[in-house]
């Protein structure tokens, strides 16, 4: 069973606090089973979009967990509103999270960095 999206950006947002960088929820959605967005903001003033991975990353067994893949990365700040935008309009209820770090190691886990085993070798 997945954990609520309430309390898992509550946890996301106490990690990132506990490592000194600030993190704010943009966009509240449901509370039980809201999509979670994440906006990266850099230094530099670009951002990145992370959402969550598509169902067919996930294996039977990891089907409680959170994963995301980028969208975008390093773009211009209208960019990312824009495509924000775009998924509002499909999904009412998502939550948005603005991180500003230059890191998110840690904080959420990316389907592309999860190794697919398919039995015979491992990618």
């Amino acid at each position: 069973m997945r954990v609520r999206t309430d309390i898992f950006v509550s946890a996301l947002m106490r990690r990132v606090f506990a490592r000194g960088d600030f993190a704010a929820v943009e966009v509240k959605g449901a509370e039980a089973a809201g999509a979670v967005f994440v906006r990266q903001i850099f230094r530099d003033g670009t951002e990145s979009l992370h959402a969550p991975a598509p169902q067919s990353v996930f294996d039977s067994e990891e089907s409680d967990t959170r994963l995301f893949e980028t969208r975008l990365e390093r773009v211009p700040a209208e960019t990312v509103a824009e495509a924000i935008g775009r998924e509002r309009r499909f999904d009412s209820d998502l939550w948005l999270v603005s991180v500003e770090t230059d890191d998110l190691a840690g904080l959420i886990d990316f389907a592309e960095d999860k190794p697919k085993d398919d039995g015979f070798f491992r990618r």
